[in-house]
């Protein structure tokens, strides 16, 4: 890889730290101003909303300037979101802030690889960026169930800035300021990054003319046999990622006697088996053979429904060992062995499937227009499943059948995928596009 390459990874690896432990912290800060249940994965919905919504703005905006710039300008919108939140502004209001800065952040984040690197290094690009990334969901959710725990945010609020009023007297907002650092510590990366010398043509400003142009790159991915594959496959896995996150709180309360700090933890120990996923797939799967790992998916979504049937209560509580505070117990490690090999078939499928459509989408569009389109489509699908699951706990559905059809809808949905190739393929092969040069 090239020496730029490593500064994109930490720069990003450092904004989704931030981006994750922020979403523990802002959960906190909902049960202390006694929201109802229903409005926690809101969150993840306020913050995707901006993907959706300004998807055509964001993607002129990427290509209109060297992406480190991009990044640099984007992050210091998630920093303002993140500052909103503790001086007081609502927990939605402020991480949909947040997620107005992400949203503008991915096009420039994906795109300058497609910029950087040749097409046979994008599979191993995108293990890095999906196992950092991972690496960060792991680090990230677990720093903010730590940051709110009790002997930790004690300790953060006793301490005083001489002749100076912090403000801060809750462990959410102990919390959110640290992470406000690690923000800025991402900004000093962004700072970093090489310009890549690629140059667009100069963007429109027309917001009617930029939505004709997004809608168009929209159908062209859409009518590629590789694009819209690929896209299919991102589209699920984002989406129902997104609601897993939020079915795994939730589980861990119901079903392992949890409370949130304890199942943030739980929540990155799937994300080690996604990061461990992706990992071996960029070692293992290279471009042309993709397409090769959709069944993962299938297996994915029928493993997922064996959480609905497991309660701590089966086993007996023996203590194995313990790492400070933290106990590992016997009657969790079926969760913990059941997180980590879902996580593991999400990352295996999900990383070659992400690295076809950034080449299809760099062969057929520019670097940030394809990548917009796919967060459009990704975030859209969050924003659907997000609300439905808010509906589900709005309406008390017990959490078992949540599970059960949430595992069935992504198996079914996998499969009808793979159908949808096979007939793509019967009409005629369509395999010999991958690796082409940019039209």
């Amino acid at each position: 890889m090239k020496p730029g390459f490593y500064t994109i990874m930490a720069a990003q690896f450092f904004s989704s730290l931030a981006d994750n432990a922020l979403l523990i912290a802002a959960i906190a800060l909902l049960a202390q101003l006694a929201a109802p249940a229903w409005m926690t994965p809101l969150l993840k919905l306020f913050f995707v909303l901006s993907y959706v919504l300004l998807a055509a703005f964001v993607a002129a905006f990427a290509d209109s300037r060297p992406k480190g710039q991009v990044m640099f300008i984007t992050n210091t919108i998630k920093i303002i979101g993140c500052a909103a939140m503790l001086f007081g502004a609502h927990p939605l209001a402020s991480y949909a802030i947040v997620g107005l800065g992400a949203a503008a952040y991915s096009p420039a984040k994906y795109g300058i690889l497609t910029e950087l690197l040749p097409p046979e290094k994008l599979v191993a690009a995108n293990g890095w960026i999906e196992g950092l990334t991972v690496g960060s969901i792991i680090a990230g959710t677990v720093l903010g169930g730590v940051l709110i725990s009790t002997k930790v945010s004690a300790s953060l609020m006793s301490f005083d800035l001489p002749l100076f009023n912090t403000g801060v007297d809750s462990p959410a907002e102990s919390a959110i300021s640290i992470i406000m650092f690690i923000y800025l510590i991402a900004a000093l990366f962004n700072l970093k990054i090489p310009d890549t010398g690629a140059r667009y043509p100069e963007q429109r400003l027309d917001p009617i003319q930029l939505t004709k142009d997004f809608f168009v790159g929209f159908h062209i991915l859409w009518r590629d046999r590789l694009g819209q594959i690929s896209l299919a496959v991102t589209t699920l896995f984002w989406g129902a990622g997104a609601t897993l996150q939020f079915i795994v709180l939730k589980w861990a309360e119901t079903a392992l006697n949890m409370n949130l700090s304890q199942g943030a933890i739980l929540q990155a120990v799937s994300a080690i088996g996604v990061a461990g996923g992706a990992v071996w797939a960029a070692s293992r799967i290279p471009l042309k053979s993709a397409l090769n790992v959709l069944p993962y998916g299938v297996v994915m979504g029928l493993l997922v429904c064996i959480m609905a049937i497991y309660h701590i209560e089966y086993i007996p509580s023996i203590v194995l060992f313990k790492i400070g505070a933290l106990e590992v117990n016997f009657n969790l490690l079926p969760a913990y062995l059941l997180l980590i090999t879902v996580g593991w078939l999400a990352g295996y499928f999900v990383v070659p499937m992400n690295a076809l459509l950034q080449h299809r989408g760099h062969v057929l569009l520019s670097a940030g227009h394809s990548i917009a389109v796919q967060n459009f489509n990704e975030n859209l699908s969050v924003l659907m499943m997000l609300m439905l699951y808010a509906l589900l706990i709005w309406l008390d559905v017990p959490v078992p059948i949540v599970i059960t059809g949430f595992g069935l809808g992504v198996a079914l949905t996998m499969w009808l995928v793979i159908k949808k190739h096979q007939a793509n393929q019967a009409e005629y092969d369509s395999l010999h596009l991958i690796g082409e040069a940019k039209h």
